[in-house]
């Protein structure tokens, strides 16, 4: 996986963005391919073609879908640490105010800077983009998908 820093905080998993999602890209498209020659032809490999696309189709949907339910998890499971870590820190809950994307913004911040700008982006209601901006003692979150 690519490093995590301040500027960069998006990360690619190789295996899932270059091997695992092209790979299924091109079962899709190869199976349609084969489906129209199917129809085209009337060979009698229609069923098998169909149930190739019907396949291809289903492994399309889970592909794409399971980014997105690891980070989904991954983000409850930030909004939990990063107020447990403000509760350890302070002694009081997380402002109501803050939104999910700012707690995760705010996971990057040094225990020493990360009460204040917690106070900052309640109040001020900053973006994830500004927290970043303003986090001087980066904490990379490597065990991030």
């Amino acid at each position: 996986m690519s490093e995590q820093n301040k500027g960069k905080s998006l990360r690619f998993d190789w295996a899932y963005h270059y091997v695992t999602v092209p790979l299924a890209l091109i079962v899709f498209v190869w199976s349609i391919v084969y489906l129209v020659q199917a129809l085209v032809q009337e060979d009698g490999q229609i069923s098998l073609a169909l149930l190739l696309f019907l396949f291809a189709l289903c492994l399309l949907f889970v592909v794409s879908r399971i980014r997105p339910y690891a980070t989904r998890t991954q983000d409850r499971i930030v909004r939990m640490e990063e107020q447990f870590r403000h509760y350890r820190l302070t002694g009081r809950t997380l402002d109501a105010r803050i939104k999910l994307a700012q707690i995760i913004a705010l996971r990057n911040a040094g225990d020493d800077e990360f009460p204040a700008l917690c106070e900052r982006a309640a109040s001020e209601g900053l973006k994830p983009a500004d927290i970043h901006a303003a986090i001087k003692d980066w904490r990379a979150d490597t065990m991030r998908i």
